[in-house]
């Protein structure tokens, strides 16, 4: 018999197929804000039209703008959006930008609620072992435009690297989930094909760690499995023609349905575990950490899983097909990296990466269980 809980986010809305600056305006106007603080893309900022627009459209309502968020949401720069949003009276964030810029927001709110001035003070709200610390809820929300598509947006946690230890820490709290999330494709034109389509990989991550989870469950498999359809039908289309629109609007909703185990419960696996390490510690792209990992992770797994593991295949169209392999040769369709290797990390960094995964949330709930290091070690040498 199935047991479980699926928790229903802080979420209003999802809109898709408006263009970006109309919905942000209709949001605002919904939540009647009168001060929007916006959170964007630098690249778009100073390359693109499209912030301008958003600005033109918000006109008095728009009250500042920061667009200097690195890769892997660092903590210097969380304080930093954070002093800018405080010091201009922000009522709402607003972000435009990938999932480093989302998870930045998520934290922004977290430090505005709670006083959080500089960057040792974020210790007293991150969660740590014995779980989450007390805080006062975020009151400055956020809406979430996303430019990438590994489904940040979606959920109510952020990742946050301390640059001192090279870790990559979780601060979290209900209402940090954007209001409403805003889906346009139009604005992903301008994000380069190598992240859009690595974070695609990373939303299909969170599609195949759900499926194959052992704590799965209806509820979050029928979104999982329809999400991994359209990401699998999607993103070649994407390669093959990078202006078809309607293409990406399918990459975008597989996403939004990628992140249907997390949200109701579902924990991810070793592929998530290891990602976080190599992100925080070597400074890989996200999506390039899932490209990388998860076809040996399904393998290292498929003792235990392999009923599951079916279900995969057949979701991305090769049915009786074994999935480590369908996931490998899928990445290596989109051009993606396919080894540690590739991304310039090897052997002698495995124990570490593999004593440090250990620590991650994801690792101790993996389907196969993973007792020690030596494990893991055994996963990285698989994806050398």
């Amino acid at each position: 018999m199935h047991k479980g809980r699926v928790v229903f986010g802080a979420m209003d809305e999802v809109v898709f197929g408006t263009a970006a600056a109309e919905a942000i305006v209709a949001q605002v106007d919904r939540l009647g804000v009168s001060r929007a603080f916006l959170m964007v893309s630098g690249t778009l900022n100073r390359e693109t039209g499209e912030i301008d627009k958003i600005k033109a459209a918000l006109g008095s309502r728009c009250v500042g703008t920061f667009d200097a968020m690195p890769a892997h949401t660092p903590r210097a720069a969380v304080i930093a959006a954070s002093e800018q949003a405080r010091a201009a009276g922000a009522g709402l964030i607003v972000t435009v930008g990938g999932g480093s810029i989302t998870d930045g927001a998520k934290a922004v709110q977290i430090c505005l609620a709670n006083d959080v001035r500089d960057v040792e003070d974020i210790d007293r709200v991150r969660d740590h072992k014995g779980g989450s610390p007390r805080m006062n809820p975020p009151t400055v929300r956020q809406i979430s435009v996303p430019t990438t598509i590994a489904g940040g947006e979606f959920s109510a946690i952020a990742g946050v690297t301390n640059e001192r230890t090279k870790v990559k820490e979780r601060l979290a709290h209900p209402l940090v989930m954007p209001r409403a999330t805003i889906l346009d494709p139009a604005l992903t034109v301008h994000t380069p094909e190598w992240l859009f389509l690595s974070t695609g990989i990373r939303a299909v991550d969170h599609c195949v760690e759900g499926i194959c989870s052992r704590e799965a469950h209806p509820y979050a498999d029928a979104q999982a499995i329809k999400g991994l359809s359209m990401l699998a039908q999607g993103l070649p289309r994407v390669k093959a023609d990078p202006g078809d629109l309607d293409a990406r609007m399918d990459c975008q909703i597989g996403t939004w349905l990628s992140m249907g185990p997390l949200s109701s419960g579902v924990p991810m696996g070793a592929s998530h575990g290891i990602g976080y390490v190599l992100g925080a510690v070597f400074d890989v792209p996200h999506g390039y950490t899932s490209c990388v990992m998860l076809p040996s992770v399904m393998r290292w797994n498929k003792s235990v899983n392999a009923e599951r593991q079916a279900l995969v295949s057949a979701a991305m169209g090769q049915p009786g097909q074994d999935a480590g392999d369908v996931l490998d040769a899928f990445i290596r369709g989109l051009g993606m990296p396919r080894s540690l290797q590739d991304v310039r990390i090897g052997p002698e960094h495995f124990d570490r990466i593999a004593e440090q995964a250990m620590g991650t949330p994801w690792v101790p709930r993996n389907p196969r269980k993973i007792d020690s290091s030596a494990q893991l070690r055994e996963i990285l040498v698989m994806a050398a």
